[in-house]
Order: C-alpha cells, then structure tokens, then sequence
C-alpha cells in the first residue's frame, strides 16, 4: 500500500537526474549584500549537528551541499554561484535560534534548513525581520505555517498530510483500538491530535493518548497504558531515539499488535536502538527516501561518489530546498528577500522529487504525500 503518486514521483526523477536547472555558461560574481544583484547567492541551512537527531544533520547538509555543487558546476544563477552555510539547530529551540542569528549575521539570503519542528519556529521571526526566505525541508507541523509571516515555504509532506496517510492505514489495517503517542513537542502532538481526530469519525477506538518526556530511558507508563488500554495498534509520532526505545518496551511487556511510527523516526537508528528483532515488521508513514523513490538510481550513485556513503532521509528534500531556492532567484532576477519570496508563490510545475512544485496559498506542496514503510532486515522499505 502506497499513498504518494508513483508516476509523478517518477517523472520528478527522471527529470531531476536529466537537468539541474535552466541555466548555464554563467560566470562567478563579486561580494554582494544579502538581497543584493551581485556576488554570490548565499544559503543557510539550520540542521540537527548535536543531541539525540544528531544522525541527520549529515543527510540534509550533504544534500544540500550536492545541489550547490552541481549547480554552480552548471555556471551558478544569473551570473552568480551558490555558496552554503551550516549552523546547528540541535532539535532544541535555543540553539536554532542562535544558528539563526549567525546565519543573519553571515549575510545569507536565503534559508534552506529546518528538522525539528519545535527548533524551527523561533526562527521564524528571526529571519521574518531580516525578510530572509525560508525554504524548510524537513520540519512540517501545522504550527510553522501559524507563525509565519509569509516567508515560510514547506519542501515536506504536512502534518495534516501526515495524519491523513496515518489514519487511513490504521483503519484499513483493520485495527478496533488504536493508541497514540506523541513526545509532546508542536510537530510530534500535532500529528497525533489530527490523526485522533480524523480516526474520530472512523470505527476505530482511540483507546489510548500518551505523551513521554523527550530524552528520558523509561517509557513503562506509556507502556502499561498501552497495555491497560488492550490496543491493537500503536502509533508513536515522535523521533527515532525515544521511538526506539519505546518499541522495544513494548515489546518486553508482551505487546503483539501493530507498531508504526511518524517521519521524524524513519532512520536506521531506530533499529538498532529497537533491537534488530523487535523492529521488524514495525510500519512508517513516510514522504519519500532516495531508496524509495523509483529512478532515483543515478542520484543515489552521485551523491554516493561525493561523500562515499548512502544518502539518508532528508537528503533529497534538503537538495531540492537549493534547487528550489536557486530556481526562485533565477525567475526573480534578484536575491531579494520580497523577489524571491513572490517568485516562489509563482512557480509552477518545477520538477522536484515529489512531484511538479505549485505551493497552496498556505505555502505547502500542492502534490505530493506519505508512503507507508516497513522495516524489513535492517531498513525502511515500501510496504505494497
């Protein structure tokens, strides 16, 4: 079972592995000024370098790093290249909006970063008053778009996206008593209460709704809850380290139902933190991962002889962010924050992996969706 548009994701690859973008013979400019027409475009990625997602923060920023790379190889953009610049966001407020800070400082004029989704708001406002841009590849709660004033645009799937895919495999996997839990930060609670809401109107019983601490080793009374709660199926919406140490908890109280966990748990970590054993069969509601994407092939062997190893979740949402950032500096003619930002409202039909780019008036993907995963041996694979 697959909820994303093959076709459409396979079109966006075949393209994205024949063109970059529409530009070439062009040369390197001076020094320029943020929003500046001359010197090089400048991007900032804010990306977990440190604490418990630490595992991704290489995925988004060597994917970002390709797209910089590759185009600036093609000549770079209106006469000028691409330059990138990486601040840690660390999955922790304070940190990413320090990150931020530096990376206004830096002089960057287009933001092309964002995992957690609770890191991600505070800077909002920061790079709002420096009227940067933000192109986030990864974060997705519903609460980014609340906060932003008009500069925020979502390479990712939506929570509300999310929850939809959620519940429609919950129900259609059959199960009576569903138990949610989330770890109590915007991204991971918002998808738990739409999908709580949407299973409302199902035959589906939300038996259960637990919230854990982040960061903690002990998750028994999310654990007995589920337990005391008889329910059939558990769907975890938080990240890969407590994710994993929950699975495996529940699976040494005696826990035999359905396990299936939200995007920000999709890594390999979270099998070896589960156990391999206690991870198999386990299901995840997903947008896509260079591995699951068909004719990503040639891509995946790129990015494989730039850095010499498998490229992670994110990594083709963080490369299109540049792409996308460059594509709207190319329509615009200019880095300007006011330029950029209607020019990427304009866009419409740039080929990325999702699908052809058009934004919705709440400056999320128009196409585009969730795959539901499982793990099989030691990785997430397509469920079918």
């Amino acid at each position: 079972m697959t909820i994303v548009r093959r076709g459409a994701m396979a079109a966006a690859a075949m393209a994205i592995g024949l063109t970059l973008t529409a530009c070439s013979g062009l040369t390197q400019g001076g020094s320029g000024s943020p929003g500046s027409d001359s010197g090089p475009v400048k991007l900032g990625l804010l990306t977990p370098l440190t604490g418990s997602s630490a595992a991704i923060g290489p995925y988004m920023k060597d994917g970002a790093q390709l797209a910089v790379d590759e185009i600036n190889a093609e000549g770079g953009i209106n006469g000028r290249k691409l330059t990138l610049t990486v601040e840690d966001e660390a999955c922790d407020p304070k940190t990413a909006a320090a990150g931020a800070a530096k990376l206004v400082s830096a002089g960057i004029d287009i933001s092309v970063g964002g995992y957690c989704s609770s890191a991600t708001l505070p800077t909002i406002s920061i790079f709002a008053k420096a009227r940067i841009p933000m192109l986030i590849p990864a974060a997705n709660s519903a609460d980014l778009l609340k906060a932003q004033s008009g500069n925020v645009f979502l390479i990712n799937g939506t929570g509300i996206q999310q929850a939809e895919a959620a519940s429609k495999f919950i129900e259609a996997a059959g199960s009576k008593r569903v138990a949610l839990v989330d770890d109590n930060t915007s991204y991971s609670a918002d998808i738990t209460k739409r999908t709580g809401d949407r299973l409302a109107a199902s035959a589906v019983e939300v038996a259960t709704r637990q919230s854990v601490t982040a960061g903690e080793s002990d998750y028994s009374g999310a654990v007995n809850a589920v337990m005391a709660a008889k329910a059939d199926f558990v769907y975890w919406t938080g990240y890969y380290q407590e994710g994993g140490l929950l699975i495996k908890q529940l699976k040494a109280a005696g826990y035999t139902g359905r396990i299936m966990v939200a995007d920000g748990s999709v890594d390999g970590k979270l099998i070896e933190i589960a156990g391999r054993q206690n991870a198999q069969g386990v299901f995840a509601t997903m947008t896509q991962t260079p591995q699951t994407i068909p004719g990503g092939e040639a891509w995946i062997a790129r990015y494989k002889k730039k850095f010499g190893s498998e490229p992670g979740p994110y990594s083709t949402q963080s490369y299109d962010a540049v792409r996308v950032a460059a594509e709207a500096v190319r329509q615009a003619g200019s880095a300007d924050g006011k330029a950029v930002t209607q020019a990427l409202e304009r866009i419409d039909g740039f080929k990325i992996f999702s699908g052809p780019l058009k934004f919705t008036a709440e400056h999320t993907l128009s196409v585009g969706g969730f795959d539901i995963l499982v793990v099989k041996d030691d990785a997430f694979v397509l469920h079918k």
